[in-house]
C-alpha cells in the first residue's frame, strides 16, 4: 500500500464525474489564402504552389490519475484572431499583408490616392560630425602682416599729404617750440630750476651724479653782465628775451656749477644752425659765475672757474650755457677749458681728476630734458 486512500465505488457513484480534460496545446487558426496581387499584362502570372490540407490537432488520452491543478498556461485565454497588418483592401487595389503557406509573395505597389502619405524616410539617429579644418598658421601671419604694412601705408600717405600742405622750403616747428619761448615768465622757477637734480652716469667712468640748487638769481636782460660777450652778440640779432641763472653743489659741496638759460625768438631753421659747434665757436668765452652769499658759492667767482660748457638743442629757443668750478675758492691754473676737453683720458690736472668737465657737460643735458618736457605739456594744454 502507497498510504494513500482508494477511493470506493460508492464514492465514485456518488462524485460528479471527472470533467473533460483541458487541451494543453493551442490550436492552429486556419487562415484564409489571401489574394494574390494582379500582375501586369506583360508578365505572366506564376502559378502558386498547392497548399497542404490542415491536419486536426491529435487528442490526448484522458489520464488515469486525478486531475493535476492547471498551470498558467494551460488557463490562460485562447488567443483571439490575428488582425491583418493593413486595413481592408481598396477597391481597385490588391490588399496587402501575409499571403497564405506557399503563395508567392508580391510587393503591392504604392498608392498615391487622396490623403495617402509619401514613404518613410528613415531618421538619423547619430549626430553628424563637423568637419574641423586644420588651422592655416601661415595664412594668419599673412593677414596680420598685410594689415600691418596696409596702416602703415596710410600713415604714410597721410604724413605725406600733410607735409605737402605745410608751405613749401619751410621746415615743420617742432612740437612746444612756440611755447617753449614764454616759459621764462609761464613756467614755475622749480620746473626751470628743479631743486634736485640727478644725473645717472654722468660722472667720470659712469658714476652718478647728484645736484642740489644753492641759489637763484631772478630774470635778467641779455647784457654783458650775465652773458659773455661771444654769446652775447650771437643772439642779440635772434632776439634776446630773457636770461634765467641759478648755481648748484654736489653731493659732497666740493664743487659749484653756475647754469643759465638764454631765452631767443629765433625761428626753427636759425635754432638748428645756431646749435651746431657753438661752444667750439665761442673760443675761450666762458660764461659768468654766480655766486651765493652764506653758501658753499660764497667765494665762487671768475679766478674759481674750471671747465664749461653751451648747449644748445634744435627743437627749442633756448641756450643752455654752465660753468663749474671749486667750491673752496682756489684758482685754476691754466684757466677754464671747454668740458669735453676736461673730460678727455690720460689727463692729470685737477679740473680733469675732479671731475668738473662732466659736472658742466651733465647738468646742461639734464636741463635740456626739463625745458623739452615743459615745452611739451604747455602745447599738449594749448591743444585741448
Amino acid at each position: 500500500m502507497t498510504g494513500e486512500p482508494t477511493p470506493s465505488r460508492i464514492t465514485d457513484a456518488l462524485l460528479p464525474p471527472d470533467p473533460p480534460a483541458t487541451e494543453t496545446t493551442t490550436r492552429l487558426r486556419r487562415v484564409p489564402p489571401a489574394a494574390t496581387a494582379p500582375r501586369p499584362a506583360a508578365v505572366p502570372p506564376t502559378a502558386t504552389a498547392p497548399r497542404p490540407a490542415a491536419v486536426p490537432p491529435a487528442m490526448p488520452p484522458r489520464p488515469t490519475a486525478a486531475p493535476v491543478a492547471a498551470t498558467g498556461a494551460a488557463t490562460r485565454p485562447t488567443p483571439g484572431p490575428v488582425r491583418p497588418a493593413t486595413g481592408p483592401a481598396v477597391a481597385g487595389h490588391p490588399a496587402t499583408g501575409r499571403a497564405g503557406v506557399g503563395a508567392a509573395t508580391v510587393p503591392a505597389p504604392f498608392y498615391r490616392g487622396p490623403g495617402a502619405l509619401p514613404p518613410e524616410v528613415p531618421v538619423e539617429v547619430t549626430a553628424r560630425l563637423r568637419v574641423v579644418r586644420e588651422r592655416q598658421v601661415g595664412r594668419t601671419v599673412a593677414v596680420a602682416a598685410c594689415a600691418v604694412l596696409g596702416f602703415g601705408l596710410i600713415g604714410g600717405a597721410l604724413a605725406g599729404v600733410w607735409l605737402a600742405a605745410a608751405e613749401p622750403g619751410k621746415p615743420v616747428e617742432p612740437v612746444g617750440y612756440t611755447e617753449a619761448k614764454d616759459l621764462w615768465h609761464d613756467a614755475p622757477v622749480d620746473t626751470l630750476f628743479p631743486r634736485t637734480l640727478t644725473g645717472p652716469g654722468a660722472g667720470p667712468g659712469g658714476a652718478d651724479r647728484t645736484w642740489t640748487r644753492i641759489v637763484v638769481a631772478p630774470d635778467a636782460a641779455c647784457a654783458p653782465a650775465v652773458l659773455p660777450k661771444g654769446l652775447l652778440a650771437t643772439v642779440e640779432p635772434l632776439g634776446c628775451e630773457r636770461v634765467l641763472r641759478a648755481t648748484y653743489t654736489d653731493a659732497t659741496a666740493s664743487s659749484v656749477i653756475t647754469v643759465g638759460l638764454v631765452f631767443t625768438r629765433a625761428d626753427a631753421p636759425t635754432q638748428r644752425t645756431l646749435g651746431q659747434d657753438l661752444t667750439t665757436r665761442l673760443g675761450a668765452d666762458v660764461p659768468p659765475a654766480l655766486a651765493g652769499p652764506g653758501t658753499v658759492a660764497a667765494r665762487f667767482g671768475a679766478p674759481q672757474r674750471a671747465a664749461w660748457w653751451l648747449n644748445a638743442p634744435a627743437d627749442l629757443p633756448v641756450v643752455v650755457t654752465a660753468v663749474s668750478g671749486f667750491a673752496d675758492g682756489r684758482t685754476v691754473e691754466g684757466g677754464p677749458v671747454p668740458a669735453d676737453r676736461a673730460m678727455t683720458a690720460n689727463r692729470t690736472d685737477a679740473t680733469a681728476q675732479s671731475g668738473l668737465g662732466h659736472e658742466a657737460k651733465g647738468i646742461t643735458e639734464r636741463l635740456v630734458r626739463l625745458l623739452r618736457t615743459a615745452a611739451t605739456t604747455a602745447a599738449k594744454e594749448n591743444a585741448r
